[in-house]
């Protein structure tokens, strides 16, 4: 899928969480469900850093196309290292490496290990990065038009204000994981949600995605996982745009009302 579908999505599957946790009797605190949506909006965007032309390539200027070649080498690297003698030849790491569970789990667990060992300045810096990238997302013709410079503003702003908020007692900088020394430990999920809707997201477009690497099916590693052919879309079809956005934010809405108990 495109990033607009990408971030919708993950967004909205942070929501969908924030109201299960409501039923179950345990709500979020607000300023959980929304950071959590937004940094599930802007991680959802994150496995396409082994493709140059994505929206996260260019989200930061220089550092992020430059960093978005490094992992598509890295990530070619351990597709050659790994194939089986049914995965097919690439020339490229699109797909590969960063679109698997495993992936997911090691970021979104460097993301709590540094939000609690970091401190404030690491808690920033994670807001800071995927709040940027949920405006590319989100609100991708504005932050089209708009000044890298801009982007980064708003993203920077955004973060200062909501970290503290979340600092605020009873707000849920101790959310979940309530033990001393815990607080943001949780910042880690909504990066391993996102980073895994943004998996199945690609699993239902027609190339599938590799998804369960490095367990091998068949004479495959790199099975791409994926409904049957016949239902599956191209990348910024219609069916994205007309029918699968609509639903997203139709699904977030839902969400965000039943975890706030409006519903």
């Amino acid at each position: 899928m495109m990033g607009p579908a990408h971030s919708l999505s993950g967004a909205a599957a942070w929501l969908g969480v924030g109201a299960a946790t409501a039923a179950a009797g345990h709500p979020m605190p607000w300023p959980v469900l929304v950071v959590g949506a937004l940094i599930s909006a802007g991680a959802a965007l994150a496995p396409d850093l082994d493709h140059k032309a994505a929206t996260i390539s260019r989200a930061f200027g220089p550092v992020s196309r430059t960093l978005c070649e490094i992992v598509d080498k890295l990530s070619y690297a351990v597709y050659k290292a790994t194939r089986k003698p049914g995965d097919k030849r690439r020339t490229g790491g699109h797909r590969t490496l960063t679109h698997t569970w495993l992936w997911a789990v090691l970021i979104g667990g460097g993301t709590s290990g540094l939000a609690m060992t970091g401190g404030r300045w690491a808690v920033l810096a994670i807001l800071f990065v995927h709040l940027v990238l949920a405006v590319e997302g989100l609100l991708w013709r504005a932050a089209r038009v708009s000044s890298d410079v801009l982007v980064w503003l708003l993203g920077a702003t955004s973060a200062w204000i909501l970290a503290g908020i979340l600092d605020q007692s009873g707000n849920g900088a101790d959310w979940l994981f309530t033990g001393p020394g815990q607080e943001y430990l949780w910042l880690g999920l909504p990066v391993v949600l996102g980073a895994l809707v943004h998996d199945i997201g690609d699993s239902i477009t027609v190339s599938g995605c590799p998804i369960l690497w490095p367990i091998p099916i068949g004479n495959k590693r790199w099975y791409p996982v994926g409904p049957p052919k016949a239902i599956r879309f191209r990348a910024g079809s219609w069916v994205e745009l007309k029918v699968l956005m609509p639903v997203f934010m139709l699904l977030g809405g839902v969400g965000a009302a039943a975890a706030l108990n409006f519903i």
